[in-house]
């Protein structure tokens, strides 16, 4: 083995500290392959470095928690006997580079997390945050994303069926993608990652290794600068057809008995799954890299290890089963090889042509991970918005409003994503406020959604944190859905700068306490750092994946509205435009403090209407958010293609505040609503009523045809890439 240097080990992203940790451990200088694992293993997005003490402040527990933080997902019982397993994961970087496959094998690389847990992928999701579409770019960035995302769902066979698109300056250079892959399983055969067993095999699954990905880890852990897209090569090529076969065959072979402990080779590849494999056992484990199935020449020890090809597993069987297994998986016309074995010395030690090319002690390499408790400026608390002195005309705000890019129609997009694909697709996208699938073989059904307000977290990042939860909590529930658990994507810029620090430590913050307050527990998720680009960081982007239970799936229900039903908001309205689209798409500005989000408010207003709902008399709900009030009807009123006449205060504030923990109710008999509402002590006021007319009335006597609506809500996509 041949020695490095510390001037390289800082080219790998260790510094003087934690190389002087290495050397601790290994007693000599390591080898190039050793670094290579240790650079990984230990870089931010491996091992969590800054936001480890953080992350242990939020709630992961609750009865029905059957897994929470530290597996490849989350699982939750579901009820009958099966449970939903899910997490979120970034590509943030890569989709910047190479935007079509960075986006692709983010797509690809969740599915692996949740089918390696057993379960068989019913739904994928994505939250995706783009820059300023006045630049070429970012045209550029969004077409090769939404076809990346598309072309590898649509391939595997798994529906894309919810999630968000936000534009800002702050991310150019610096898209965010985050994506969601929910799966369904038998509560009683989640399959871990944990390896056990003293010379059983470790067996390779799946595609060949290539030189693609190596160092994506590192890439990930790390700012870009102006030379960012030379770096193509750390960025994996996704091959969704192999990642079907790949999904068919474990989930077949999980059938048996033969699988002691699996695991996905994401992140770090070969390196990260067979250390945190025999790490989390505490056992040994023994590599041949000659037996690894290679599709380019030459390939040495460390490119093997740091690769990050796609479609690849990693398991450990018992021997006994290991030729049945390889049956299996070459029925499926898959690479299958044996490369090495369980041992007792606590040490991963790594063969290639018959040298020895890493020997380092398990326990160390995790225990003695760098921690970093960072120096965290809180931010301080933004003063409230003082009044606005004039104000646009309601018909022509609202037309800029549902025409401007973070609220217009999404269907240019979605309609490249099949999301009925399966057949148990209740609600799509447009359909509903959370996307519902139906369980094969009964009539459950899981509804799930992903939310965050970025500029809400850039100016308030702990109330930020808090609404993001809570929006999410209050997407499900205007379904009618059960709120179960929470999968997390924080997506912050340098942690290095106490700036940074300061806003991860107030998002995780908001979140804990609308966790708690909402019996919403994170059972899983995802950090990504360094989303910087030459020092120019991100917003800050707490994205939520959510996860929620309907007993019976003919019970959920969509927001269209329709002729002659009453529309009732549910919650208080002050008027918060603080942070509010209207404020910056109306005046151009981005300031004062995002709208308060009262826990206690959230939980009342929303139990009160899951249950309207689940009674039967809601024919349509909808939660307010961005945009507020009148964007909350205007999207009704298109997706029920019906006119909508409105009565009321003729403000702005009224219309276009942001205030939290409302609802919009389509319902047939109002008094039974509001009466109900005063007993329960929920804020209610009847606001209008659907109408047969194509016309949209608003409360100053101003109306806009729906057509005209319709053309301005859904204009912007078709024209920005004609």
């Amino acid at each position: 083995m041949s020695e490095v240097s510390e001037t390289l080990a800082r080219s790998f992203g260790l510094d003087a500290e934690e190389w002087g940790k290495v050397l601790e451990i290994m007693g000599r200088a390591p080898s190039l392959t050793e670094l290579g694992i240790f650079s990984v293993m230990w870089s931010e997005h491996c091992s969590y470095k800054s936001s480890r003490v953080w992350l242990r402040e939020l709630p992961t527990e609750a009865p029905w928690v059957i897994h929470g933080p530290g597996e490849n997902a989350g699982v939750i019982d579901i009820g009958g006997g099966l449970a939903a397993v899910f997490k979120m994961e970034s590509h943030n970087h890569p989709s910047f580079i190479e935007p079509y496959q960075g986006a692709a094998t983010g797509v690809g690389g969740i599915l692996r997390d949740v089918f390696t847990m057993g379960a068989r992928p019913i739904a994928n999701l994505n939250a995706l945050r783009f820059g300023d579409p006045a630049l070429p770019v970012t045209r550029r960035v969004v077409d090769g994303v939404v076809r990346g995302i598309g072309g590898y769902g649509n391939c595997v066979g798994v529906p894309t069926v919810g999630g968000e698109v936000n534009f800002h300056p702050a991310f150019n250079g610096n898209p965010l993608v985050n994506a969601m892959t929910v799966g369904v399983a038998r509560a009683d055969r989640i399959f871990l990652s944990a390896a056990a067993g003293v010379g059983n095999p470790v067996v390779y699954v799946g595609s060949k290794t290539g030189r693609d990905g190596i160092h994506g880890a590192t890439m990930a852990s790390a700012e870009f600068g102006a030379a960012s897209e030379e770096k193509r090569p750390t960025v994996q090529v996704g091959d969704p057809f192999t990642e079907k076969l790949l999904i068919e065959a474990c989930l077949e072979l999980m059938e048996t008995d033969a699988i002691v402990a699996i695991q996905d080779m994401g992140a770090a590849g070969l390196t990260s799954s067979s250390v945190e494999m025999a790490g989390k056992g505490g056992v040994g484990i023994e590599l041949d890299l000659d037996a690894v199935p290679q599709r380019e020449t030459g390939m040495s020890a460390y490119e093997m290890m740091l690769s990050e090809s796609q479609e690849r597993m990693l398991m450990v069987l018992k021997p006994e089963r290991a030729e049945m297994a390889r049956a299996i998986i070459e029925k499926w016309e898959l690479d299958y090889a044996v490369i090495g074995r369980i041992t007792d010395t606590g040490r991963i030690v790594v063969r290639h042509r018959g040298e020895v090319e890493a020997d380092i002690p398990l326990s160390p390499l995790a225990d003695q991970a760098p921690l970093y408790r960072r120096p965290a400026a809180l931010p301080p608390k933004p003063a409230r918005l003082a009044p606005l002195e004039r104000h646009a005309p309601l018909d022509r705000a609202l037309l800029t409003l549902i025409g401007c890019p973070d609220l217009c129609s999404r269907r240019w997009i979605f309609d490249q994503y099949d999301a009925t694909v399966g057949g148990q697709t209740v609600k799509r996208p447009a359909e509903a406020d959370a996307a519902i699938i139906r369980l094969e073989g009964g009539r459950r059904a899981l509804a799930m959604t992903v939310d965050c307000t970025p500029r809400y977290c850039a100016a308030d990042p702990e109330e930020g944190g808090r609404q993001a939860v809570a929006e999410a909590w209050r997407n499900l529930t205007a379904t009618g859905a059960r709120p179960l658990a929470v999968t997390d994507n924080m997506n912050f810029g340098n942690p290095e700068k106490p700036e940074i620090m300061g806003q991860f430590a107030a998002a995780i913050r908001g979140m804990a306490s609308a966790c708690a307050a909402l019996e919403f527990p994170v059972v899983s998720g995802n950090v990504s750092l360094y989303n910087e680009t030459e020092g120019r960081p991100i917003l800050p982007t707490p994205a939520i994946g959510a996860v929620g239970v309907l007993e019976d799936a003919a019970q959920a229900v969509g927001y269209a509205a329709r002729p002659g039903l009453a529309l009732v908001v549910i919650g208080a309205t002050r008027g918060e435009l603080g942070c509010s689209l209207f404020l910056r798409e109306i005046y151009g500005r981005e300031e004062g403090a995002p709208p308060p989000v009262d826990l206690a408010a959230e939980r009342r207003n929303g139990d009160f209407v899951r249950a309207r709902i689940l009674a039967g008399g809601v024919a349509a709900c909808h939660d307010v958010s961005d945009g507020g009030l009148l964007v909350a009807v205007a999207e009704m009123a298109l997706a029920g293609d019906c006119g909508v006449t409105l009565e009321g205060a003729g403000t702005a504030e009224y219309w276009f505040g942001e205030d939290q923990a409302r609802y919009v109710l389509a319902v047939a008999e109002p008094a039974a609503l509001l009466a109900a509402a005063v007993a329960a002590g929920v804020p209610a006021q009847h606001i209008g009523r659907a109408v047969a007319a194509k016309e949209l009335t608003l409360p100053d006597g101003l109306a806009i045809s729906l057509p005209q609506l319709r053309e301005a809500h859904e204009g912007f996509f078709p024209r920005w890439f004609a």
